[in-house]
């Protein structure tokens, strides 16, 4: 129950982190092209790397809960794009360079096209 409530705790504050940084960035460049989402998912990918290094290689022994708090809930909520991210890497760290492939063109042909199929029927209701 605890890991639950840390998860759903960072979830929050991640999300807020999110709301902010996008429309900071949004009032700073405009809205022309989707900067806000760009830099919440570039460094949420950063900070995903980032966490994941130094929990395998420089503080092995971080806490679950720690984790739990930092990694899916805070990064969780800020972008789910940063968990795509670091899978997609492990798959070619370990070789896995066709399913890395697969992983990057169906997560981003899918996502595009059941976009747009919920467009569709959202403008049908």
């Amino acid at each position: 129950m605890q890991n639950t409530l840390l998860i759903f705790f960072g979830c929050g504050f991640g999300g807020l982190f999110r709301y902010w940084i996008a429309n900071l960035t949004y009032l700073l460049l405009g809205r022309g092209f989707p900067y806000g989402t760009l830099i919440v998912n570039v460094s949420g990918a950063f900070i995903m790397g980032l966490l994941t290094a130094l929990a395998q290689e420089r503080l092995s022994s971080m806490e679950t809960p720690v984790r739990h708090l930092l990694v899916l809930g805070l990064l969780g909520g800020y972008t789910t794009f940063s968990s795509f991210s670091i899978e997609t890497f492990a798959l070619i760290e370990s070789a896995n360079y066709l399913g890395a492939t697969l992983n990057i063109i169906l997560s981003v042909s899918l996502c595009l096209l059941t976009v747009w199929l919920g467009i569709l029927l959202g403008r049908q209701l």
